[in-house]
Parts: structure tokens; sequence; C-alpha cells
């Protein structure tokens, strides 16, 4: 069924002839029959890495295959989505071991993109903790792979943009918890010295992120609110938690309902929003006890959050520079303040070391993020930025990306080459192809 379809940035938007299916033999006959396609699951990627004009859809392709609750090894199909799973291992005293920003993402797309989350430095990335895979191939086949069978296809397949072929089942490892809720420490920074100096103090921390007011200058440049955690014991909970150790949170969601104007979002309107929230926390440091949902997942509870962007949409950018280019964090962050460049979601991390990584994003050192609504001029200062991540020694992150050029991708990733030969053995004739890939030259 064609339609207009976009992925989570609403930029770019494109006409795609979507195809659904529920069973491996009805995906090997679409796969067989098509001439070009790119796997999608919930579309929420930010850019264009699941668009093309034919999408195959695994939304449909939702089961859980297996759990063994006793030694948390969990397997599903590929269109089930994080949510989804939560509400099963949740109550059974399990959490997913890696999880980004949204539970609203299908495992295949986690795979895909072999997502990050608060605790990189402690448990590194997705991909990490899946014990096998079922994948079929651009010729229709169907084959298994691990970090042992077939170890170059799950190597390309994690992070790879579904350039390698379409996941179908994946078996992975879970985290055990002692309850759902989340032990939490808010603390106030004054400035981005502060910050970077309290992730190196609670490094031991597994959970650990920083929101940056990224419009302020002098003393307070880099200003932030630091917020780190852990599952909490059962000691640390209230009489009425105790009860219920390991309930799911209430659903409490609120849907933006249209398309905010594009003039609502300025340099006023950011730097509103950022003195609100920086002086929300009155104390220096606040600890408590919280749902799971808060901690992970604070936007979800805004459902079609992205349109307070506008029709136009907006990109995501992030980086990571190594941990010894602090300049380069500071050099970027002074850029965007000059431009006026503002944006309500500035989210700082630190990733832990990745060894032989191929085409996985995340490497040791401090990766940022930042939402920019789509508006003249933007591109032009993105590509500015992307000579201070190069000089620096980063990156950028292929899942958020929408407007990168190739030789950005080159230099960023240096085992690109190897990845490329992977994707030509299992995708010779590059049937598997977005419009990423393209612009990228990974399939052209």
């Amino acid at each position: 069924m064609k339609k207009v379809i976009a992925n989570w940035g609403n930029y770019p938007a494109m006409e795609s002839d979507e195809r659904l299916f529920s069973y491996d033999d009805q995906l090997q006959d679409i796969i067989r029959n098509s001439p070009h396609f790119i796997p999608r699951g919930n579309g929420r990627c930010y850019g264009d890495a699941s668009l093309a004009g034919e999408t195959i859809n695994t939304i449909k392709y939702d089961k859980i295959l297996s759990f063994d609750s006793e030694n948390g090894v969990f397997e599903c199909q590929s269109g089930l989505t994080l949510d989804q799973i939560l509400e099963v291992i949740v109550p059974k005293g399990w959490f997913l071991p890696v999880t980004p920003g949204t539970k609203f993402i299908t495992i295949g797309g986690a795979v895909g993109s072999d997502v990050h989350g608060k605790n990189h430095h402690v448990d590194g990335t997705f991909g990490q903790h899946i014990i096998d895979m079922d994948i079929i191939l651009a010729d229709g086949s169907l084959v298994t792979c691990s970090p042992s069978q077939l170890p170059d296809l799950f190597e390309a397949t994690c992070g790879g943009m579904g350039l390698t072929g379409m996941i179908t089942r994946v078996k992975f490892q879970l985290k055990k918890i002692p309850s759902s809720y989340i032990s939490q420490k808010q603390i106030k920074a004054a400035n981005l010295e502060e910050l970077i100096r309290l992730f190196e103090e609670y490094k031991h921390y597994t959970y650990s992120m920083a929101w940056i007011d990224c419009l302020q200058k002098g003393n307070s440049f880099g200003r932030g609110i630091m917020t780190i955690g852990e599952f909490a014991k059962p000691e640390e909970l209230n009489e009425k938690q105790r009860k219920a150790p390991l309930a799911l949170p209430k659903k409490k969601a609120i849907t933006i309902p249209f398309n905010f104007p594009s003039w609502s979002l300025n340099t006023f309107t950011v730097k509103a929003f950022n003195f609100l929230y920086y002086n929300k926390n009155v104390k220096k440091e606040i600890s408590s006890v919280t749902t799971y949902e808060p901690f992970f997942y604070p936007l979800d509870a805004l459902l079609h959050w992205n349109r307070c962007y506008g029709k136009k949409g907006f990109v995501q950018y992030q980086f990571v520079l190594p941990l010894e280019a602090k300049e380069g964090l500071i050099d970027i962050l002074r850029r965007i303040g000059a431009r006026g460049m503002g944006s309500f979601l500035v989210v700082l991390k630190v990733f832990g070391k990745q060894e032989n990584s191929l085409i996985s994003f995340p490497f040791e050192g401090y990766t940022l993020a930042l939402d920019f609504p789509v508006r003249k001029g933007l591109f032009e200062f993105l590509d500015e930025l992307d000579q201070v991540v190069l000089k620096y020694g980063g990156r950028l992150y292929m899942s958020k990306d929408a407007r990168m050029k190739p030789s950005m991708l080159e230099a960023g990733y240096p085992r690109l080459q190897e990845f490329k030969s992977i994707v030509q053995k299992y995708n010779p004739d590059g049937k598997i192809r977005s419009i990423q890939s393209d612009r990228l030259e990974l399939t052209k």
C-alpha cells in the first residue's frame, strides 16, 4: 500500500509502497519478488535510515517465541516493541540489558541501530547481549548468526541500518532487577566543567546522563542537571512500593494533538524553557525513588512529542568525541550559543570501551545529542559542526542522521570499507537499500 511515511524527525518524508507480513514464508515471497526494499519497524529512528520507495514493515510480526524466566533469556520476532517486552519481563524480575530513551522501538530496530543507553560505560550496546538471531538475506534464504556463527554477518547487522537483511528472530539475555523502581539522584552543575567532573565522580553508577542548558555563557556556560541511578533494592522502597516491588508503572501519557507552528520554537522560548527546567530543582542535590518509566523514557509520556517541532520536522544531531577531547564539546556548544541555535533537548552521556566495533556508533568518550528544527541555514550550520567533530576525532550516529555527507561517514568509521564488503557479500545487488544508504554511498 502506497503512503507517505517519515521517521520520528518527520524529515524527510516520502511516498513508499509499504508491505506487511505475519509469517516467514510470506516474508520470503515478498523479498524474492521485490526489486528493492528496506526493513522498517515502528519508524522511531530519526532520519532516513528506514525510508525507501518500498519498505517491508515488521510491526505485525510481533510474537514472543520463548521466555526463560529462571535464567532471563528472551526470544521474540523482530516486530515486537520494547514496551511490549517490558510488560512481560518486569513482573518476573527482569529488565532490558540496554534501552534507548524510548520504549516504542521494535527489537529489530534496536539491533539495526545497535542502540545504547544510560549504561553504555557498564553494559555496552544492545548487540553485546544477543545470543543469536535469524536473518532473511536478499536472496530469500534464512540464516542464523551469532558472535560465533557467521560472525561477519552478525557484526555487520548490529548497527548496520538493516542493509544485511531482514532480522526475523532475536534471542537475548535480560538483566536481573531487584525491583521495578529506580533509586535516583539529580545534581545541579553550575557549568560544563563541573558537569564533566560529576561524570568522573559518579562513574561507578550503572546509569548516568545529563541535560545541558546550551544557551548559557560566562561562568554558567554548559550548566546542567546530572541524573544517576540504580534499580532500587527492597529496603529502599516505601511501604506501598514494597507491597508490589515489581509492579508495572501506570500508563499516563498525554498526546500532542497537532504540529506546533514553526515560530513557536525560537531562542526566547528555548531560553525560557531552559531557565524553568534548570531551576525546577531548588536544591543542589535531590534523591528519590521513582518508577522506571520517567527515568528511562521521560519523553514517552508525551505521545507525538515530535509535533512540537512543526510540519517541517527536525533532525537530531548526535556525535561522540574521545574522553580527552573536551575542548571539542566546548567548541560545539559555543558555536550553538553564538548562532542562537538553541535546543530544548541537549543530552550528554559517557560511553565506555567498545573494542573492535565494526559499524556501531559508540566508542569511549562523551556523546552529545541535540534536536534542531529544520529551517533555513540549519544544514550549512551542521556541516560546520561536522568539521569540529572530525577535528577532535569524533563521529556521528547513523540512526539519527538525515543529512551527513559520505566523506563524514568514511572519516568517522575506520572499518567502513570492511562493513561495505560484508554488505556486498550478503546483499550483492544492493537489493536492500534506503535513501540513507544511497546518500551515504553504502549501496549506490
